[in-house]
């Protein structure tokens, strides 16, 4: 059986080639009555784009790359959820690669995606020291930092102010009359969590606390729940607890929560608990979590939207440098 090509689509909707092409491609460009004739014919035909055929000729496919440094976060969950969006609404596909927060993965998966020529890749770098973004962008591929700020003038990049969060965070405490504290957080090679940190601190000197006598670090090897209750555990066997806590992100918090109440420890009574990402299941916990919301969709929307214009227009693109501002969620971890 012949293959119904772009010809028999054109010729059986009664426009150019060109606009069949647009349909598919740029529907925008195309009124409302011509695209509906060109998809009614695409159904009755029974037309199947050759995007193989299609990527040889432009050197590209229609996907982009999204690497996340941990898809079991619901975190990065939200954002990649935005990225589709756009991406679905441009007619390009999402591929989504895990780094697990490590350099090696993530070489693996920029290879891939290089291997795959897709049209640019979205990043939440394991270490930026390590993101070849000169080698990629010489071989055609956008490139846009995501949930991170670049330092590079030529670069885009979308985040949010991690540091005023973490002062956001600290200031409810202090305001509550707390004056002993605990940062429960994953490594401080990631930035997000050093400059949460940061604001803690900041917020902190403000207040006149010493920091040497008024905060401990507790770091764990990763930014999920089970560290979260390794945190709480070796807190609990110091024998000698803090008054407030501000975790590096909710699934820690939720971790440190579940293990506390285990002891007998009384949230927020005994200690007043903060999150990070005030993601859905904070605010379904048996103790609802106060947390610092992140406009995690828009993020993944934005950082989206900036790589389809540098890739569509690499020399024009002016690039940005995206910072949204977060907000506290103020619930009964904090206040009974």
């Amino acid at each position: 059986m012949a293959t119904t090509g772009i010809k028999e689509v054109a010729r059986h909707a009664g426009v150019s080639i060109g606009t069949v092409s647009n349909v598919l491609n740029r529907p925008d460009r195309v009124s409302e009555a011509t695209r509906k004739r060109v998809l009614d014919a695409i159904e009755h035909l029974g037309f199947v784009r050759n995007d193989s055929a299609r990527s040889l000729r432009s050197g590209r496919t229609n996907a982009l790359g999204l690497i996340v440094l941990d898809v079991a976060n619901p975190f990065f969950t939200d954002v990649a959820r935005g990225v589709e969006d756009v991406s679905s609404r441009n007619g390009s596909v999402v591929i989504l690669c895990n780094s697990d927060d490590s350099v090696d993965k993530q070489e693996t998966y920029l290879q891939v995606l290089q291997e795959q020529r897709v049209r640019g890749v979205l990043v939440t770098p394991a270490h930026e020291s390590a993101l070849p973004i000169d080698g990629l962008r010489s071989r055609g591929m956008a490139v846009v930092l995501l949930d991170r700020s670049g330092d590079r003038p030529d670069l885009c990049s979308v985040a949010v102010d991690d540091e005023a969060g973490g002062q956001l965070a600290t200031d409810h405490l202090l305001a509550a009359g707390h004056d002993d504290f605990a940062f429960v957080s994953g490594p401080l090679t990631i930035r997000q969590c050093e400059e949460r940190r940061r604001g803690m601190r900041r917020a902190l000197r403000g207040a006149g606390l010493r920091l040497g006598t008024a905060v401990r670090d507790v770091l764990v090897p990763a930014m999920n729940a089970r560290s979260g209750a390794e945190a709480a555990r070796r807190l609990l066997a110091g024998g000698d607890l803090p008054r407030a806590v501000l975790c590096a992100n909710d699934l820690l918090a939720m971790g440190f929560m579940r293990e506390m109440l285990r002891a007998g420890v009384r949230i927020p009574e005994d200690i007043a608990l903060v999150g990070y990402d005030d993601i859905e299941f904070a605010g379904a916990a048996a103790i609802p979590i106060t947390s610092v919301r992140q406009p995690t969709y828009q993020l993944g929307q934005t950082a989206a939207e900036l790589l389809l214009d540098e890739y569509e227009n690499p020399e024009a693109h002016a690039h940005q440098q995206v910072i949204f501002q977060p907000e506290l969620v103020v619930r009964e971890s904090t206040t009974g």
